[in-house]
């Protein structure tokens, strides 16, 4: 804790130094002039810079408030802070880089350190990155900053089946290859990973979020089994992304001093992304889907889940682009997002009727953006969720305003 209040202090020093002269102080904004890719995300946010200073020093901070109803019965309306992020880059020398992302969550109630790796460049194809890493397992695991989102609210696929930000010490690979308007990367990585508590929570349920409260995958390996995670993506500069990717691995303890415990169990994740924006009307298109296979024991009640699957489809349609309100360049949108997730894919042993655990969601919304760095979000979600004897689903509705920036 003594650590992350130095690092407070210092980016407030810093902070201050930018307010009081601004002939040192260099905003570098976001990279624009290359062919940019999901896997850029991490390094593609705008910095300050002061002078000959090595450490460039960024972040982003979320708020909204909300008035949420479940068939009939709301708590009112409430406000959040959901999170405040910093970032912190430096080039160490030339091709080795330094980058970290510190998370605080629900006003503090969390500290989290999303991405702390160094990297070395040898070639552009082939380049090191070690410490934590950020799985790169879909596109909204690496690309999930709040000012680039219309929505306020983090898609059901991307945090309880991928659990949000999920990120683990490790070592890996990465590159790219271009060559006119087209572009191929890939990643490959072998971290710290999930644990049995994706079985044995409290939720009752398949559920892989449980396994991000276990702090000690940042100390040790749980099993001494490493998760392994690859991704390959190609990008075209007329057309978009699309990228597929993989992580999976052992989650259970299988063994202790010798002793056999039980066979080793595993766990698999598939996610295939893409996005593209329509020619002459702009319309932006983005969308993930994800599966996830766990081998959950025969003594486990059907209740938990071995297939999951779910995504989400965004369309954001820019409708004024011109100066507003003395803001130039600033945009009108017109956003709509649907999402899918299925938690327990399959039938009953004894019935052969289907297990019914899933939400289906609609949000439609509308931002305002003065710059491309600040986002001001209003949307209205509705979701209809079925628990797994297939009841009729319960029904949440309500509304969402809030704004997110980067500073």
């Amino acid at each position: 804790m003594k650590k992350v209040l130095l690092l407070i202090l210092l980016f407030i020093n810093l902070l201050f130094f930018a307010q009081t002269d601004s002939s040192f102080v260099k905003r570098t904004p976001a990279d624009t002039s290359k062919l940019k890719m999901n896997m850029d995300a991490v390094y593609n946010r705008p910095f300050l810079t002061m002078g000959k200073f090595p450490v460039a020093v960024g972040g982003y901070v979320e708020a909204n408030s909300s008035y949420f109803g479940t068939d009939g019965v709301t708590e009112g309306l409430s406000f959040q802070i959901p999170r405040l992020t910093i970032f912190l880059s430096s080039t160490i020398k030339k091709r080795i880089k330094f980058l970290s992302e510190i998370e605080f969550e629900e006003g503090g109630k969390e500290i989290n350190i999303e991405f702390a790796s160094m990297d070395i460049e040898l070639h552009p194809l082939l380049n090191l990155r070690g410490g934590v890493i950020m799985n790169p397992i879909g596109a909204f695991n690496q690309n999930h900053d709040g000012p680039k989102w219309e929505f306020i609210s983090r898609p059901f696929s991307a945090t309880t089946i991928i659990p949000s930000t999920w990120s683990n010490v490790g070592f890996g690979l990465f590159g790219k290859y271009a060559k006119s308007n087209l572009i191929w990367a890939y990643e490959a990585y072998l971290t710290n990973g999930f644990d049995d508590k994706i079985i044995s929570n409290t939720q009752g349920r398949t559920w892989l979020p449980e396994s991000k409260k276990n702090p000690e995958r940042f100390e040790e390996s749980f099993n001494g089994v490493p998760l392994v995670t690859t991704k390959t993506a190609i990008r075209h500069r007329k057309v978009g992304e699309i990228g597929v990717s993989w992580m999976g691995g052992v989650y259970n303890k299988f063994e202790e001093d010798g002793l056999v415990l039980d066979k080793q169990r595993r766990i698999d994740l598939y996610a295939i992304d893409l996005n593209t924006a329509l020619p002459k009307i702009n319309t932006y298109i983005n969308g993930e889907w994800v599966w996830a296979f766990v081998d959950v024991p025969g003594t486990y009640s059907q209740a938990f889940g071995n297939k999951l699957q779910g995504g989400f489809l965004d369309i954001v349609q820019p409708v004024l682009k011109r100066k507003i309100l003395g803001w130039e360049n600033s945009t009108l949108n017109f956003a709509f997002r649907t999402e899918y997730v299925d938690y327990n894919v399959g039938s009953f042993n004894e019935t052969q009727t289907n297990i019914a655990d899933h939400i289906v969601t609609i949000v439609p919304g509308i931002s305002f953006r003065p710059s491309q760095q600040t986002v001001i979000r209003f949307n209205y979600r509705y979701h209809w969720q079925t628990d797994l004897l297939g009841n009729p689903a319960s029904r949440t509705a309500g509304f969402q305003f809030g704004f997110s920036t980067y500073f």
